[in-house]
């Protein structure tokens, strides 16, 4: 946290996840430079203090940092990562991003030049909402923080990780990259899809009666909320997890097909003992692993 105070950190990407960064980290760190290529974006986290200052100029945002943070889309990370931030950063900086999907993403850290101390994160947190007007200095406080060492990590890099995890007030939990993709395509990958399955298929049911929205209420309001993420970081996660996305889907419509028979069947029995055990791993997960 000392050697932190001292750093010009420079985080690219203003968004809901990157304006949250920087607000949590206001006081922290010596400096903040906010890099995105939208001029209002720029605009209004110089004005509400968000950043100290900002650029559209990737090279000229990231040269002197001591930390840099990606916070953009997934691909846009890629590109990034595998075209040119290699060649703008000193040695010895601590480049960290925040993509939702590690494996190609720390594939892509392995081949950056030796001396950039590189780390693969995703804080497990979020909103349905997007942008920097939606930026919450508290939205990492208690939340995972994953940590993926890339292809060459050093202990270095560790630490520093670790450090800006801490001064976030995230916790810290270290893992390989494909089993990170692996464990988040079930528990956050997966329920957008289903989400955004069960829009679409009462979006058909109101095209014969709209009624149906008149209706409405706290059942769908709840599982509904993820299909309204933004549609362009969703399509970069899931086009870079696909593998186990398809997966669990294909474990999920068997769970579908086994509820469907019981219902058609009017097999009570069955029907009550998964609907049991269900509840049960739901209380389980939020009497034990909620905090």
């Amino acid at each position: 946290m000392n050697a932190l105070r001292q750093q010009t950190v420079a985080i690219v990407g203003l968004g809901l996840m990157g304006g949250s960064m920087a607000l949590a980290l206001k006081g922290k760190v010596g400096r903040l430079i906010g890099v995105d290529p939208n001029p209002t974006v720029l605009t209004y986290a110089q004005e509400q203090g968000i950043i100290d200052t900002g650029t559209d100029d990737l090279q000229a945002g990231v040269k002197n940092a001591q930390t840099v943070i990606l916070a953009a889309p997934v691909q846009i990370i890629l590109e990034m990562l595998e075209n040119r931030i290699g060649s703008y950063l000193r040695s010895n900086t601590l480049l960290l991003d925040l993509g939702s999907t590690k494996a190609e993403i720390c594939t892509a850290m392995g081949n950056l030049p030796i001396g950039i101390l590189a780390m693969g994160g995703h804080p497990m947190c979020g909103k349905e909402v997007s942008g920097i007007r939606a930026a919450d200095p508290d939205l990492y406080v208690g939340r995972p923080f994953v940590l993926c060492p890339p292809r060459r990590a050093t202990p270095a890099a560790r630490l520093r990780a670790l450090a800006l995890v801490e001064a976030v007030r995230a916790r810290p939990i270290e893992m390989d990259a494909s089993r990170h993709d692996r464990l988040v395509a079930g528990i956050s990958h997966l329920p957008y899809l289903l989400s955004v399955a069960m829009v679409r298929t009462i979006a058909g049911e109101a095209e014969t009666d709209s009624t149906v929205w008149d209706l409405a209420a706290g059942g769908f309001r709840d599982t509904s909320r993820l299909a309204a993420s933004d549609i362009r970081m969703m399509t970069d996660i899931l086009s870079t997890n696909t593998t186990a996305v398809a997966r669990l889907l294909a474990l999920f419509r068997v769970q579908l097909a086994t509820l469907e028979a019981a219902l058609v069947a009017q097999d009570n029995e069955q029907l009550q003992a998964m609907l049991g055990d269900a509840h049960d791993v739901r209380k389980n997960w939020e009497e034990n692993y909620q905090h």
